[in-house]
């Protein structure tokens, strides 16, 4: 559904050249449901409105829905739904009437569009709600009506941008279960960006991590904890053992990225599960009491911190140099 090769994004301003996209390849089969991450300024935002044909690419060629990007981009918005971020309805609209002009702006007649939004609607629990003005809906109902208006012409390939942003948990574990069936009974292949770990974890078959304008990692998500080197173990001890605690710990087999202070003693190994036992009793021979005990499996946010040395949940807010914001700006 999308092949790309090279793609890059330049923006000059003022005498300033800023590289939002270095030169980036993205495959993605039809049917999969594929999560891009990265910090703002990653290049992200950028990536996704190149392949949506809202941006030029500076270089590179893709392959989007069966036509191409350069030479054909109203056959790729033919075949594409886009879902943004900050949603598209007007206020003052009734949802009957915002679908039924989504529906004939892509060439459905009237009959065909009140019957596409008919169905539209009971899959996405918006019944009932066709004579409700927009600004009256929940965030959850407005999230799941701009599906709707990204869904009204059954495009093959469907890009949401930060789907869930600002929904309650319960709206987002709702429309999760939305996004989930579009693929699992529609067969619509997903290309979604994200914040939220958890959200990739748990819905994507594949992620793809850009950082600097660069893909830097892809795979499942299990793929890709797996190149952190062992589980996170936490234990905390009163503050006169923790010379000894750690000498204990250091001698365990495979222990790594060993610290000790503030009544912790933080360290890597293989297993926490199976290691564990083994070091209890070696702390009760050693006359030590552990006060609390944590042992966590990798997270996404852990393979984003080996790959870049930094945090994608510390990097969510906008640093100053934004250059994913700044190509919007220079794109307007």
């Amino acid at each position: 559904m999308i092949k790309a090769r090279g793609l890059q994004r330049r923006f000059t301003s003022r005498g300033r050249t800023v590289d939002a996209v270095k030169g980036v390849d993205i495959d993605v089969d039809e049917g999969e449901l594929v999560g891009f991450l990265g910090p703002n300024g990653a290049g992200k935002t950028t990536t996704l409105r190149m392949l949506t044909t809202l941006l030029t690419p500076t270089a590179g060629e893709a392959q989007v829905a069966g036509c191409d990007l350069l030479s054909d981009p109203l056959g790729v918005r033919k075949r594409i739904g886009y879902v943004a971020q900050g949603g598209g309805t007007g206020p003052e609209c009734k949802v009957a009437e915002e679908i039924e002009l989504q529906g004939r702006l892509y060439g459905l007649s009237k009959a065909e569009a009140i019957a596409r939004g008919a169905e539209l609607t009971e899959q996405l629990d918006l019944s009932g709600l066709d004579q409700r003005m927009t600004k009256t809906l929940s965030g959850g109902q407005r999230r799941r009506l701009d599906i709707a208006l990204g869904l009204i012409h059954r495009p093959g390939l469907v890009f949401f941008d930060e789907p869930t942003t600002g929904l309650d948990p319960q709206s987002r574990a709702n429309l999760w279960e939305h996004i989930r069936t579009l693929r699992s009974d529609q067969g619509v292949t997903l290309f979604l960006t994200t914040h939220y770990l958890e959200e990739a974890d748990a819905l994507c078959d594949r992620i793809l991590v850009i950082d600097g304008g660069e893909i830097v990692a892809e795979g499942t998500p299990d793929a890709l904890k797996a190149r952190v080197s062992g589980d996170s173990v936490v234990l905390g001890v009163d503050e006169d053992d923790m010379g000894r605690a750690a000498e204990i710990v250091g001698d365990i087999e495979g222990a790594h990225d060993l610290t000790a202070a503030h009544g912790e003693v933080r360290f890597r190994v293989p297993r926490g599960d199976t290691a564990l036992p083994a070091l209890l009793r070696a702390f009760d021979a050693a006359g030590i009491t552990t006060q609390s005990m944590q042992v966590q499996r990798p997270t996404l946010d852990d393979v984003f911190l080996t790959l870049t040395g930094r945090s994608l949940r510390d990097a969510e807010t906008p640093q100053p140099a934004d250059t994913d914001k700044e190509a919007q700006t220079h794109a307007a």
